[in-house]
């Protein structure tokens, strides 16, 4: 029996309830039965002592059942219990609670010692030897033998259950306990898939955010200065001026439009099944958006690079963008190759060319792809001078290289 002043588990604990409430049935079965069947039992003197005296014997035991029993007092109660249970087999002289006393200590003192042999075999033979003494008085010393004879196997048999079941409760406590951790895992689990769902989604709002301003936000507010720059000329009758400013306009408009497309294609669409021809058509779709001579240089053993592609397709479009905007390009170089298990990639333009050390810290484009590099372990470096157009040169590792 898994008995111990300390705090069990709920099932743990309805064992044991089971096993006391076990015990008090026999106790109190013996107790009615020895009344019945001893004459001598109706005497009221040594009925009154006989029921003191089961009576505090199994206070004692519904003691230790609501942990009452301090592990510094483990001795003295065995020693206590152990006289009780000879006063109660002395002062009832009836097999019944003779077996029901004893065997039930025997039983409690296995659990109360599990895992310390050595003190539960000195308090068994300390309860079984009080046993034979109270037999020998209550029967006579000539029926000891029997006494012995048939005591014995039944400890047997008390004490092999009782490990038994003691280790069978330890086994179902220790399983309790891991699927308890189990569920506090998998709570984990659920808030930490939620935490990372929450960070996507945030992270997604930025990039879309990222996209929108460097894409519809600015392309239409140099379209609205345009215009109002064409509207002045009109207004002053600068024709040729006006028509000239129309005409960048409409190619800027152009430049908008097709940046937004790719804005929702990124949306809509996955990794492409071919990068190698995904970077080319970016860059023809540009050329042909912009009217900027893009010529695409890709290494012949560039091999897979499917672990990268959407990070690399969206820095070149960025940096694509940053070349019709901004550069005033009339030429744009874009090679991709692999070098040391990292894929190196550069746009170069013959733009005006800009002082990098100028460029407000918080430029949405410039930002957009060094952090989208970042994000896979990567990086992006940025080479310009004014009147020497810009090179931009994205490093991305490789997995498997």
């Amino acid at each position: 029996m898994a008995i111990s002043s300390t705090s069990s588990t709920p099932t743990s604990a309805q064992g044991e309830r089971a096993f006391f409430i076990f015990l008090t049935l026999v106790f109190v079965g013996a107790y009615a039965l020895a009344i019945a069947t001893t004459p001598a039992l109706h005497e009221p003197l040594r009925l009154s002592a006989l029921t003191l005296t089961l009576g505090l014997h199994l206070a004692l035991h519904w003691a230790v059942f609501f942990g009452k029993l301090r592990p510094g007092l483990t001795w003295a109660y065995v020693v206590t219990q152990g006289l009780l249970a000879f006063g109660v087999a002395v002062l009832g002289a009836h097999i019944a609670l003779y077996f029901g006393v004893f065997m039930a200590l025997v039983g409690e003192i296995v659990g109360i010692f599990r895992g310390r042999l050595r003190a539960a075999i000195g308090a068994a033979a300390y309860v079984i030897a009080l046993a034979l003494v109270a037999y020998g008085l209550s029967f006579g010393w000539t029926e000891l033998t029997w006494w012995a004879a048939s005591i014995m196997p039944i400890t047997l048999f008390v004490v092999i259950y009782v490990t038994l079941y003691s280790r069978q409760a330890e086994a179902r406590e220790r399983a309790q306990l891991l699927a308890s951790g189990l569920e506090s895992a998998n709570r984990q689990l659920s808030d930490y898939a939620t935490r990372v769902e929450d960070l996507t989604v945030a992270a997604e709002r930025q990039r879309i955010a990222r996209d929108l301003h460097d894409t519809l936000s600015q392309g239409l507010a140099g379209l609205i200065l345009q215009l109002e720059a064409a509207d002045a000329h009109l207004a002053n009758q600068r024709a040729d001026r006006a028509k000239a400013i129309v005409g960048d306009a409409m190619a800027q408009a152009r430049i908008t439009l097709a940046d937004a497309r790719r804005a929702i294609d990124d949306l809509r669409t996955t990794t492409p099944a071919d990068p190698e021809s995904a970077i080319c058509r970016e860059v023809a779709r540009f050329s042909e958006a912009t009217g900027i001579a893009a010529e695409c240089q890709i290494a012949p053993d560039l091999g897979p690079i499917e672990d990268v592609a959407e990070t690399l397709l969206r820095i070149l479009s960025e940096a694509l963008t940053n070349a019709a905007r901004h550069a005033q390009a009339q030429r744009v170089i874009v090679t991709a190759e692999r070098k040391n298990g990292v894929l190196l990639m550069t746009i170069v333009d013959d733009g005006c060319g800009f002082d990098p050390s100028a460029v407000a810290a918080g430029h949405f484009g410039l930002l957009g792809m060094r952090e989208r590099a970042r994000l896979i372990g990567g990086e992006v470096e940025l080479s310009s001078r004014p009147g020497a157009g810009t090179t931009v040169t994205a490093r991305l590792p490789l997995e498997g290289h």
